[in-house]
């Protein structure tokens, strides 16, 4: 049978048959002897002083056995670890300034904060229990909105700042006036990228459980990173790591909501090392809604200098980024900055974020983190550019590209683009979704309603963008060759739906000589793992992938090794090819990796090569990497109703080569999904005193199957040079790219009647009033 690589085969996800037979197991199913359930009593209010704490009535709760307030826990953890806005000016609290308790103490700053713990001996218990203690609380001022948040009279939520902003990020380069003294036309917009919450189909849940003998820690966590909670929760416990072990179980989705430590990870630890019991909480849709982080929520002025034939010598853009209560992931916005430009040459820009604090949930990483904003806004641009200066917005884009012999690439504020040809994704987007066939239909749907005919307006929107990704600072990789050949990996990502099982199956499969159905890899446990940083960013490829080929490497080599002894061949002679290990030019002179595993681990090695046959090895990517590419999206509306209704999509995205093209369809199918979702559908909703108005899915509006068109999923190929792979990452590019490009579709169906912008989601209300102004 001839040599088949598995690399960029069509193969079925190894992770499936498990989790669709219900075989799965998260830390909420997790059960140990003695399991006591934590309620929690979190804040009505978003603004409050708290007060007294009254435990009596809960504590008549048949089943509940203790109540435990902030200022009880206070002196077991220290205070929670935030992340600071790097590389930004200082400006009102300060990046890292301000923080809380895991149950808070004195004071709460968003509805949802914690201040009591609830433990008893089953979970309906220690709901009954916390819903009977009672809080004095003195309600305070609040502020909701970032706008209001900046006047000078606004309620502020750290007493210790002189303001609530916490920094501000800014870049200036090149003649920025000038070139608005020179433009033949200034475009101005304004937009906003609304608040979102994760909706992981498998919320959070925490388990934490003591050894008595050792004292050491065990946390299970539905977590992105299991090494950085460990890392956390040793700082704030005073612990060892070796004493803290993270077990990440399976986990159904994060979307980045469930990248860093959170107050119930913290507070379940230390109340299992007060009482000495296993302890677990499973988060409500509620409690999600609430306390877990939401994303995006920005609101952002840009103004665009541009020549009569549309090219764009100069941007300038003020953008308000809200960071919610607390600094849980300040940095964020500064993406937004980083990728201002997008794909195009725009050789002045000046650049102004203001990040500041309100009382509602904080904001943190939710799918692209900060890179999606920057692509909506200037993706808007380019079509309010085209639609003041009648040109097809094709060509506006063309005309702004970077030139595909520019890479590596640095943009005005500092970004280092590695590789990109931007013009084959939107050539290939434009001849796969029949744009020019689409245009005519768009001009006989005009025609038809201008003669009275009720049909639906059609709208062709098109997007470009370019993301940053592949975080470092490194990654790890083990990989161990059992004696009977198979394959255990043990890796620092923890992979939570992306099919890393599979993909880095098909890297042993080819690069090592393995069966593919016998590779195994082990993640999301720091006791058996190598250090590592999680999965987030679409690093898990490109730079877990690193590593991984890196170890791989070692093994290789030293399987060469003990195969040229096998074989009595001179090492330089001994060659991995086709998946076995054979003698130049002497096919049938060869090994395969289970006959080399056998005698690895035996005593008839020579003296010069150790038994075994496994290596860890780190990889440290020299710079980031930039995915990009070009959707185009067509959209039915019709004005009398506001319904907009997607009708083609294609999607062509620009990974670098593509280890597994299942995967890369699957992971561009669930971007769409929520980058459309994004432009149509999804809002987190507060009113102007931060109470959460949207804290159920009976109010905040996901996509449903029937919401969404078959995708066409189509791709370029541009090797990055900073991993092994060439790959570059895939997880948030369609989510990056899809929401600008159904509003860019939905403005376009209605730009014949004077509407230049609607600001997200785009409502039927919405969309019929714009269609239809007073």
């Amino acid at each position: 049978m001839a040599y088949a690589s598995l690399i960029g085969a069509e193969v079925r996800r190894k992770e499936d048959p498990r989790l669709i037979t219900g075989a799965g197991a998260y830390a909420g199913d997790i059960k140990l002897p003695g399991m006591h359930h934590v309620a929690f009593v979190r804040s009505p209010y978003p603004h409050a002083r708290i007060g007294a704490i009254d435990p009596t009535a809960a504590l008549r709760v048949p089943g509940v056995t203790a109540v435990v307030t902030g200022d009880d826990l206070r002196d077991a953890y220290a205070q929670m670890l935030f992340e600071g806005g790097e590389g930004a000016d200082a400006a009102g609290a300060g990046p890292g300034m301000v923080s809380h308790y895991a149950i808070s103490v004195g004071k709460v700053r968003h509805t949802g904060e914690i201040v009591a713990a609830v433990i008893a001996a089953t979970p309906a218990a220690a709901v009954d229990g916390a819903a009977e203690v009672v809080v004095d609380w003195e309600p305070l001022p609040s502020v909701a909105s970032m706008e209001q948040a900046l006047r000078p009279d606004a309620p502020r939520l750290f007493d210790e700042a002189e303001s609530n902003v916490d920094h501000v990020w800014r870049r200036k380069r090149g003649d920025v006036d000038g070139a608005f003294a020179a433009a033949h036309r200034v475009v101005r917009l304004r937009m906003s990228s609304q608040r979102l919450a994760g909706v992981s189909m498998e919320g959070r849940a925490v388990l934490t459980a003591l050894d008595p003998v050792s004292g050491s820690l065990t946390v299970w966590t539905s977590t992105q990173a299991a090494h950085w909670i460990r890392r956390d929760l040793a700082k704030m416990l005073g612990m060892a790591e070796n004493q803290i072990r993270v077990i990440a179980p399976d986990v159904g989705g994060g979307f980045g909501v469930k990248i860093g430590v959170y107050p119930e990870e913290a507070a379940l630890a230390a109340l299992t090392r007060r009482y000495g019991i296993p302890l677990r909480w499973v988060e409500t849709r509620l409690e999600h809604m609430q306390a877990t982080t939401h994303g995006r929520a920005q609101i952002a002025e840009y103004e665009a200098a541009v020549t009569a034939d549309g090219v764009v010598t100069a941007l300038r853009a003020r953008v308000l980024a809200d960071l919610g209560a607390y600094p849980v992931s300040a940095g964020i916005p500064n993406l937004t900055g980083q990728m201002a430009v997008g794909v195009y040459q725009i050789p002045a820009v000046d650049y102004e974020i203001t990040c500041v604090y309100t009382n509602t949930t904080p904001v943190a990483a939710y799918r692209g983190a900060g890179r999606p904003e920057a692509a909506y806004y200037i993706e808007r641009v380019m079509d309010v550019i085209a639609l003041e200066l009648q040109l097809d917005p094709a060509e506006v884009r063309r005309r702004n590209f970077i030139p595909a012999d520019a890479f590596p690439y640095r943009t005005p504020v500092g970004t280092l683009y590695d590789s990109g040809d931007y013009d084959k994704p939107l050539t290939k987007a434009l001849d796969v979704g029949r744009y020019a066939e689409w245009r005519a239909e768009q001009r006989r749907r005009i025609a038809a309603r201008a003669a009275g005919e009720h049909v639906p307006l059609v709208g062709i929107g098109i997007a470009c963008y370019v993301e940053m990704c592949g975080f470092g600072p490194y990654e790890s990789a083990h990989v161990r060759v059992e004696p009977s050949g198979t394959v255990t990996i043990m890796t620092g990502i923890s992979p939570h739906g992306q099919g890393t099982a599979t993909t880095f199956a098909q890297i042993i499969a080819d690069q090592l000589g393995a069966d593919f159905d016998q590779v195994v890899v082990r993640s999301g446990d720091t006791a058996i793992t190598p250090m590592g940083n999680g999965t987030m960013g679409s690093r898990s490829l490109a730079v877990g992938g690193g590593a991984l080929v890196r170890a791989i490497a070692q093994v290789r080599d030293k399987a060469r090794r003990i195969a040229a002894h096998l074989l009595e061949a001179a090492l330089d002679d001994v060659v991995f090819e086709e998946g076995r290990y054979q003698v130049k030019g002497a096919p049938d002179s060869s090994l395969t990796l289970a006959q080399i595993a056998e005698r690895a681990y035996t005593d008839e090695l020579p003296d010069d090569i150790d038994p075994g046959l496994e290596s860890t090895d780190f990889f440290k990517p020299p710079e980031l990497i930039y995915p990009f590419g070009a959707h185009l999206a067509v959209v039915d509306v019709d004005p009398d109703t506001g319904i907009v209704t997607v009708r083609d999509y294609v999607s062509v995205d620009d990974c670098g080569p593509r280890i597994s093209p299942v995967i890369v369809a699957g992971q561009v199918h669930g971007g769409l999904a929520q980058g459309i979702a994004q432009a149509l559908f999804e809002e987190v909703v507060y009113d102007e005193n931060g109470q959460l108005l949207s804290g159920s899915l009976m109010d905040y509006t996901l996509p449903r199957a029937d919401d969404l068109p078959p995708f066409q999923v189509e791709q370029t190929v541009t090797p990055t040079p900073h991993n092994p792979l060439g790959a570059k990452g895939i997880g948030e590019a369609a989510t990056i790219g899809s929401t600008p490009a159904i509003v860019n579709a939905v403005v376009d169906a209605l730009g014949h009647l004077g509407v230049r912008h609607i600001d997200m989601p785009l409502r039927p209300e919405k969309v019929w009033r714009a269609a239809n102004p007073v």
